[in-house]
């Protein structure tokens, strides 16, 4: 990564950039933009992130995330069957986007974050390293479970007043779960990755 050329963001001044210790920084001589900033132990942090956020996912998906008790009758929901009823009361668009923002995008960030990164740890490039690490910078914009959690909390202040509501397991995963994803993300040190797989970002 020593030597690469790179455009400063905020002036477009051409930069070769030098070693950068890790957690130290480089800026641009001109307008002191920051040019980029090298995570400490960013693989074994990011892994590690990772690897507690497909935990957390896996308990946000499998187990009860409401229980919602009207006059002795208690319905269990969960992330997938808020889906199914949106496809069922014919609103395909709105349960596919809720399906791949939800579920589908966190899980392939998640899940590709591993792949690119373990391999990585041992020394070793996974197959098509480059091409899904590209693919998850892409990914990564679409997980918006944040979004769909206020949708919950506002939807569950009108529902208070008709039927006791009881968080399942499930919810609580899930918000430890946006932090956890964030963390994944803002931990991941994309420069030091490129350098590893021989490719360019």
């Amino acid at each position: 990564m020593s030597g690469e050329l790179v455009l400063c963001h905020d002036c477009d001044l051409p930069n070769r950039l030098g070693e950068v210790p890790e957690g130290g920084a480089a800026r641009c001589p001109r307008c002191n933009g920051l040019l980029y900033r090298r995570v400490p132990d960013s693989i074994d942090r990011t892994i590690a992130f990772a690897t507690g956020g497909l935990l957390l996912f896996v308990v946000s998906n499998v187990f009860p995330f409401l229980s919602m008790e009207m006059q002795g009758n208690v319905t269990e929901t969960t992330l997938a069957t808020g889906v199914q009823a949106l496809f069922r009361g014919e609103r395909p668009l709105v349960a596919g986007l809720v399906l791949f923002t939800t579920i589908l995008a966190p899980l392939l960030h998640l899940t590709m974050t591993l792949y690119v990164l373990l391999p990585l740890k041992q020394g070793r490039i996974a197959p098509a390293s480059r091409r899904v690490f590209r693919l998850l910078h892409k990914i990564q914009n679409w997980s918006m479970m944040e979004v769909f959690l206020i949708g919950i909390l506002v939807s569950l202040t009108k529902l208070v007043e008709m039927a006791a509501i009881i968080p399942g397991i499930a919810l609580w995963a899930f918000m430890a779960l946006i932090p956890i994803v964030a963390a994944t993300t803002s931990s991941l040190d994309a420069h030091l990755v490129w350098s590893r797989i021989g490719g360019r970002s």
